[in-house]
């Protein structure tokens, strides 16, 4: 698809059902799409129109994956970027599987105590809210690496449609528009900025007004011309460098050019003779969903009924217990040799926690262990399958919205804050969330501690379903209640994101749940039970692919929590 006709498809949509020939885009839920021949699923309509494209170009799923990646860059720079990381899962339909970790690196000047005053506390947010909270970026490589062992199609290919919508233009949505706004604080601060999200006299970009972004094109045609080195090496690693410098970061060019993603053996578990495919450290995804699925397989939840006030209280418990594991035991593997992964994935942990657990009453969240660190909710995960029945889940951040709002000056793309996922107050453990114990401190070139969890669902060595989610902390429950949805209680796809989520981390002691979701006795039932509860709109934006085991039919969703977000099948 061209230029013009990538914009004409941006203008002509709607936001509930349309279709572009054969091509039928769902915003809504409850009902999948359906297609034979693949299935893009992200919070990006163009996006996942863009990695549909190239699965009809005669690419797989991991080029499909790399396409819908740079192209969100593009379209979503709430959390598409090339100035962050993730991590991907893909899985086969011949059983091959493995895990590409791609997560940012704190630079090699870093210290654990980088961010603290002369007292010991953090000055001034600043490794939330500032150019010292950019971590060595990571997704570029990532693409690169994934695209080496599985890619069909010219890495060049995959590129040109980003490159496309950076330099052609796309309608400015509302969600944009209004975010753009929200955010012109920033743009005031950081000029670079301004001068992406600004018109050149000041004034807001308006609804269907077309964006352009050339300065991101050109940095897109050096990385699709010499791939990851279009991005740590050459003109663009210049121009970071040189914005470090000017503005007082202190990622360099050695940083960039040490940088590399990894290819890693995935969590794997077993759940009800499902097998589950997940991502190691440090993703804390894998382990923790592994952990709680194990717990929860000790009850019949089929029979105590999806949602119950019963149901819920056992999900908040096995929530409780892998938070409080998560806290304490995990971080970057390459920095913490004796993470005791293998534990806490046993089913024998699983059946110690289990019999803790009280029917009637919840368990205590002991405040004196370990809290939770804040865990921006801005993040966005995309899925994918392909005729072949291959499948990718894959998740990437800037971490807050728009990450650090800091645009590298002449390169057009956004820095993330991922510092800010480092525990910054070493050993400071307390109940207002600051936790500090050793496995996330700041070491050089160590990659931080996250929630994001991509994760394939396997039946007998064949991939059936992705899923994945941004949302911060709630990223692992989340994804936990769709992949429950599906197993335990038969929804399809588009069901199972779709329906009601809670939300509880151990520390703070409270669940969150989405408000008018409920009944009013399951809640009552449930705060019986000692839980307390907290409002809130929404949980998480899952997107999810699945193929039909016995048909071939593949199908997907998105959220309709997500206000542009849109599932495309072929």
């Amino acid at each position: 698809m061209n230029k013009s006709a990538y914009q004409k498809f941006f203008i002509a949509a709607v936001s509930t059902v349309f279709i572009v020939g054969t091509i039928t885009v769902d915003a809504t839920s409850r009902h999948p799409v359906r297609g034979n021949n693949g299935v893009v699923s992200s919070s990006s309509r163009i996006a996942s129109e863009v990695g549909v494209d190239i699965l009809k170009q005669g690419g797989n799923a991991v080029d499909a994956a790399i396409a819908t990646a740079f192209a969100m860059a593009v379209t979503w720079p709430t959390a598409g970027n090339i100035g962050g990381g993730g991590f991907m899962i893909y899985h086969g339909a011949d059983g091959e599987s493995t895990a590409f970790d791609f997560r940012e690196k704190a630079p090699l000047a870093s210290t654990k105590t980088m961010y603290l005053d002369e007292n010991g506390d953090i000055r001034n947010n600043s490794n939330h809210a500032s150019i010292l909270a950019v971590g060595v970026p990571g997704t570029v490589a990532g693409m690169e690496l994934a695209h080496q062992r599985f890619g069909s199609l010219e890495w060049s290919a995959l590129l040109q449609p980003a490159i496309d919508l950076a330099r052609g233009g796309m309608p400015i949505s509302w969600q944009l528009h209004g975010s753009f706004k929200r955010l012109n604080n920033y743009w005031q601060q950081y000029p670079s900025s301004g001068k992406i999200f600004l018109h050149d006299d000041g004034s807001f970009y308006q609804p269907d007004e077309i964006w352009k972004q050339p300065d991101l094109a050109k940095t897109l045609e050096r990385i699709q011309a010499h791939g990851k080195d279009g991005f740590y090496k050459g003109e663009t690693a210049q121009l970071i460098a040189d914005h470090m410098t000017a503005n007082g970061g202190i990622i360099t060019l050695k940083d960039l050019e040490k940088y590399e993603a990894v290819e890693r053996e995935p969590i794997r578990g077993n759940y009800r003779g499902y097998e589950i495919v997940s991502m190691p450290p440090p993703s804390s995804g894998g382990v923790a969903i592994v952990q709680m699925l194990n717990i929860l397989e000790g009850f019949d939840l089929k029979e105590i009924g999806h949602n119950s006030a019963l149901y819920l209280h056992l999900l908040t418990e096995a929530m409780r217990r892998a938070y409080a594991d998560r806290a304490n035991f995990l971080g970057d593997s390459d920095f913490n040799e004796d993470l005791p992964i293998a534990t806490l994935t046993s089913k024998e942990h699983a059946a110690k926690q289990r019999e803790t657990i009280m029917m009637h009453s919840a368990s205590e969240s002991d405040p004196a262990k370990f809290a939770q660190l804040y865990e921006s909710d801005e993040t966005t995960h995309f899925s994918v399958v392909d005729k072949d029945g291959n499948m990718v889940s894959l998740t990437y951040t800037l971490e807050n919205g728009y990450g650090s709002k800091i645009v590298v000056e002449g390169a057009g793309f956004l820095l993330n804050n991922e510092m800010g996922d480092f525990n910054a107050q070493p050993g400071v453990t307390n109940e207002r969330g600051t936790i500090g114990t050793i496995a996330n401190q700041i070491r050089p070139e160590q990659r931080m501690l996250s929630s994001m969890s991509p994760t394939i669902v396997a039946k007998d060595g064949v991939p059936l379903f992705a899923t994945g989610t941004p949302g911060g902390r709630t990223i692992i429950n989340t994804t936990l209640q769709t992949i429950l949805n599906v197993i335990d209680h038969d929804m399809n796809i588009a069901q199972a994101i779709d329906a009601p989520r809670i939300h509880h981390q151990w520390l703070p002691n409270v669940t969150r749940m989405e408000s008018g979701s409920f009944s009013a006795d399951t809640v009552a039932l449930y705060e019986q039970r000692n839980h307390v509860i907290q409002s809130t709109r929404s949980i998480g934006t899952a997107m999810g692919v699945y193929r039909d085991p016995k048909t071939g039919v593949l199908s997907g969703a998105a959220d309709p929590r997500a206000e542009d977000g849109g599932a495309v099948a072929w």
